[in-house]
């Protein structure tokens, strides 16, 4: 169950707007927090609790210059995400072969006497 824990914890950390955008934008190139503050709109002590999580989580991290902290992405998986994310599909996915699939099926089930006998009582 512990794999499970760390996933649902990762994508809580990555299910955040400012962190999702932070990611995105680390996936092209790395970023200061003065870069980040301009592209989120936001000022820099929001920014960095957000660059906070995201490098105690392990999926950031920063090199000084000078009196910069610049970000960068650590770990692979946020690539994977940012992929799978982004990808369209043209269809949804097609119904069980055990499930009716006709229009109007989950309407006539509804419908049975034994549905308007319980509801009558």
């Amino acid at each position: 169950m512990d794999g499970l824990r760390d996933i649902a914890e990762l994508l809580k950390i990555v299910a955040h707007p400012a962190r999702l955008e932070i990611l995105q934008k680390l996936e092209a190139e790395v970023l200061c927090v003065t870069d980040i503050e301009e592209i989120l709109g936001v000022g820099q002590s929001n920014v960095s609790q957000h660059l906070s999580i995201l490098r105690r989580s392990g999926l950031v991290d920063y090199y000084v210059d000078g009196k910069l902290r610049c970000y960068f992405l650590k770990d692979p998986r946020v690539i994977d995400i940012l992929v799978l994310l982004k990808k369209k599909y043209d269809e949804p996915l097609p119904a069980p072969t055990c499930c009716p699939t006709r229009p109007g099926a989950q309407a006539n089930r509804a419908a049975s006497p034994e549905t308007h006998i319980i509801a009558n009582q």
